[in-house]
């Protein structure tokens, strides 16, 4: 009985789990720092460089991966074939549009470290570009690994609710004008007496009010 209880030990130790990590809206690298981690068996207590006791990992939504900048056309991924010529050179959007899983294999396979054990740790890498996985696949799921980062929200996927307890930056309030401000409303309120009593023209009042609202709208501050 005790042979037996050691061996389920032993198998729970050392069997290999699957891991589920959605890569939408996220950095290529950020999934590649979590993915390498699981790979090669560093969040176990029997880890050692030299022991392959890493697990497998599932990536789904590939094609939605998010750069940051201006990388989708600045990034550019290299290879050559040996022969003479044979050097290409695609940016991030090429590549992506031809195998949306090619930018997070390459990521991935760069980080592991370069060893023999690197193309026994990338077959437990599976990928997928979609959220779509396989039944079989499906069975043997453990645990999702958390996002790197949090995936933001759009605007139309706010509910009514969140919109209203969303903090205001600006509430329309009582009129409070600056002393410049207040300067420029006294020459009106002179011009308006002006007007009434047919020393200015029409014209050129209603332009000097329009322009004076103008400019305190363009600050923000609340015209009557």
């Amino acid at each position: 009985m005790a042979s037996y209880t050691k061996a389920a030990q032993q198998w729970a130790t050392f069997a290999r789990a699957w891991y589920l990590l959605d890569a939408k809206m996220q950095p290529p690298g950020k999934i590649a720092a979590a993915t390498v981690i699981r790979l090669e068996g560093r969040h176990k207590p029997i880890y050692h460089a030299l022991s392959d006791c890493g697990d497998h990992v599932v990536i789904i939504n590939t094609r939605h991966i998010a750069f940051s900048g201006n990388k989708w056309e600045q990034k550019v991924y290299s290879s050559h074939t040996g022969y003479p010529g044979g050097f290409k050179q695609v940016t991030a959007t090429q590549l992506h549009l031809k195998d949306p899983t090619a930018i997070v294999k390459l990521t991935v396979y760069r980080m592991l470290p370069k060893n023999l054990q690197r193309r026994t740790m990338m077959q437990r890498l599976h990928l997928f570009p979609e959220d779509v996985i396989p039944e079989d696949i499906q069975k043997n799921l453990l645990q999702e690994i958390p996002q790197p980062r949090a995936v933001p929200k759009r605007l139309d996927e706010y509910t009514p609710e969140e919109i209203a307890a969303f903090p205001k930056v600006w509430t329309p309030g009582p009129v409070c004008y600056r002393e410049e401000d207040r300067c420029i409303l006294q020459c009106l309120e002179f011009l308006g007496c002006w007007k009434s009593n047919g020393s200015v023209p029409a014209e050129l009042t209603a332009g000097i009010l329009q322009s004076s609202k103008d400019s305190m709208n363009f600050r923000g501050d609340t015209v009557c």
